[in-house]
């Protein structure tokens, strides 16, 4: 009696139970508390998006930067590239302080941080690169045609040491495909600008930075094909008329170690013909006349320093650029087997 008795209870709670189950509704959220939520993930998101997209988050050098560099050196520097130009970067969203400003060649840039050529080869993400805060941008090496350079793989990383090796050799798209992008980013961004102030292309263009930023300079570093010979100078004369009237400044590639028809490296003979030819063909530019800056490499002696200081005074080379990579190894690198790569 007492089981049967349990049982029809327990039937009985069961009942009640599913009455108060099936017989009441759930209540909808309310509208507002919808659009509280989701005004919240909106602040969350939108507070996420400024945060990685600002160039001076620390996710950057403590998240993005290791992980790059779980690639190879070639494919990071490959996918860096491709994220630049695809808008995929952060910027530089607070002004330059006035005391970084300065005037070089008479023209005005709000702070003295450029980045060298050998990063954008091809002139791919001028734009994301000055939108990460560079004062100048320069693009390049570029050769009259294009060539693959040298075979991979060819960058080495020296972690210990915080370098890299390199022996690329001069991979670019050559002059007419870079060209073509530098071209288009030109009178692109000067379109835009003559419709919000009313002013024609032309009257822009003729007193606008060739970068088409009011504080920002765009270099374009010229050098020769492998196929050219050792002495010649034509490839940088050839540059200079196809790219001269969109450069703030062009640079003249006399040193990189890593070709080997480059006899202006080594000849100072070579290098005053190749420094008269391109002064020479500047000079006869019709309207706008580039500053021309000479590329040497670090590892000349004093005497060789001294000739190339007097060249770029008897032609009035606009300036120098000292600082290209070296064959040479501290004896830390020298021991390691990256130190051992040729480059």
């Amino acid at each position: 009696m007492f089981r049967i008795a349990a049982h029809a209870g327990g039937a009985h709670t069961q009942r009640r139970l599913g009455s108060r189950a099936f017989g009441s509704k759930a209540q909808p959220p309310s509208a507002a508390r919808n659009a509280a939520w989701a005004a919240g993930w909106l602040v969350v998101g939108g507070l996420g998006y400024l945060y990685v997209t600002d160039a001076s988050a620390g996710i950057h050098r403590y998240v993005s930067t290791p992980l790059m560099r779980l690639l190879d050196a070639e494919k990071a520097h490959d996918l860096a590239i491709f994220t630049l130009k695809h808008g995929l970067h952060p910027v530089d969203r607070n002004d330059d302080d006035a005391l970084l400003e300065v005037t070089l060649w008479g023209k005005r840039i709000s702070n003295p941080v450029g980045l060298a050529a050998g990063f954008d080869k091809n002139a791919e993400a001028v734009d994301a690169l000055f939108a990460m805060g560079f004062g100048a941008v320069e693009v390049g090496s570029i050769t009259p045609e294009a060539q693959a350079g040298n075979p991979k793989p060819r960058l080495f990383r020296a972690d210990d040491c915080g370098t890299t090796i390199n022996r690329m050799g001069l991979n670019n798209d050559g002059m007419h495909v870079c060209g073509d992008r530098i071209r288009t980013r030109f009178w692109r961004l000067l379109a835009a600008q003559s419709q919000k102030q009313g002013q024609t292309v032309a009257s822009l263009a003729a007193s606008a930075n060739r970068s088409a930023l009011g504080d920002r300079l765009l270099g374009i570093n010229l050098s020769k094909n492998k196929a050219s010979a050792a002495d010649s100078h034509s490839d940088y004369v050839a540059g200079l008329n196809a790219l001269g009237p969109y450069a703030d400044y062009f640079v003249i590639n006399v040193s990189c170690p890593n070709v080997k028809n480059i006899a202006a490296a080594s000849d100072v003979a070579v290098l005053e013909d190749t420094v008269r030819a391109v002064m020479r063909a500047r000079n006869a530019m019709p309207d706008y006349r580039p500053p021309v800056v000479l590329k040497i490499g670090p590892d000349n002696d004093a005497d060789q320093l001294r000739l190339i200081a007097q060249l770029a005074l008897d032609y009035r080379v606009d300036g120098i650029i000292a600082t290209n990579t070296t064959r040479s190894r501290p004896a830390e690198l020298a021991a390691t087997p990256v130190g051992r790569e040729d480059g």
